[in-house]
């Protein structure tokens, strides 16, 4: 298989392992809050934890399979999702900020906020530099054999 050829289903792989997570991390804080009662910002952080271990499982072990120890790899993993969780909040916060963020964008009759359009952009570069993150530091020993 090409090395570009490779590099797409990687990706693609990646992306429905982050819906996935989104499915994990959402359970586990309905569970959490409805069913067992707990409180609504431990049942998230709860959920985010668990999201969080199912990403680095699954990316680990199916997106790159990678055959490197848990340990350097898990801590490289949650320094990514740090870094590029940081700069996704950034895009967003200058996008929104100032005027944009107060406009309104019409879709049908869908009405779409200067945040949410925000939120849409700085989730795409979220995933694509979490993506290149894990590929390049995480993940690279995997990607060299």
């Amino acid at each position: 298989m090409s090395r570009n050829r490779r590099s797409v289903l990687q990706f693609v792989r990646f992306c429905v392992v982050g819906v996935l997570n989104t499915c994990v991390t959402l359970i586990v804080i309905y569970v959490c809050k409805s069913w067992l009662g707990v409180n609504p910002y431990l049942s998230n952080a709860l959920g985010y934890i668990c999201g969080l271990i199912n990403s680095f499982l699954w990316n680990k072990q199916w997106v790159f399979r990678s055959s490197s120890g848990y340990k350097g790899e898990a801590a490289r993993f949650a320094a990514g999702f740090a870094l590029c969780y940081a700069l996704q909040l950034l895009v967003v916060w200058v996008i929104s900020h100032g005027s944009f963020g107060e406009r309104e964008f019409p879709i049908g009759s869908f009405v779409l906020s200067g945040y949410g359009v925000a939120t849409l952009v700085g989730n795409v570069v979220y995933t694509a530099c979490n993506f290149a993150y894990n590929k390049i530091v995480t993940f690279k020993a995997s990607e060299q054999q």
